[in-house]
Formats: structure tokens, sequence, C-alpha cells
């Protein structure tokens, strides 16, 4: 059975869509740690909210930008693989 390789075209054109993807997801991650942090700060001056609601939204909060590195990381790494192949 002969198989054809991927057309490496198509191939570097779906990296680069994927690249495109985790840097709109880390976008996307960012945003919602700046709401998470505004949220934290609306409730911090609420007297009805619970104590452990901010410290809780800004844990949430750096658990959002540590993941926005990580999907920034993963891009680089994703595109210099693409490009290597060039």
């Amino acid at each position: 059975m002969v198989t054809e390789s991927p057309d490496v075209t198509s191939y570097d054109t779906e990296l680069l869509d994927h690249v495109g993807s985790l840097r709109s997801d880390a976008e996307l991650m960012e945003e919602y740690a700046r709401r998470l942090r505004a949220t934290a700060a609306t409730l911090d001056g609420c007297p009805a909210a619970p104590a452990r609601s901010r410290p809780a939204l800004e844990r949430q909060a750096a658990a959002c930008v540590t993941a926005a590195e990580q999907l920034r990381t993963a891009a680089e790494a994703l595109l210099a693989h693409a490009r290597a192949g060039d």
C-alpha cells in the first residue's frame, strides 16, 4: 500500500492556523484575568461579599495569566517548528 505524504504547504498552513488559535486563546485568558480582577476589586468594597472571594478570584486570575503565558510559549514553539520546515 502506497500512501502519499501530506502536502507541505497544507501542513504549514495548518501549523500557522494553530499558532493563531493559541495566540487568540492567550488573549482570551488575559481578558478573563482582567475580568476576574475587576470583579475582585468590585467585591472588595461590598460588605456582603465573603472575605474569601477576592483571594479566590485573584488566584483564578493568576491561573489565567499563567495559562496565557503557556499558550504563547506553545505558539512560539509551534511557529519555530513551522519555520524549521522551510
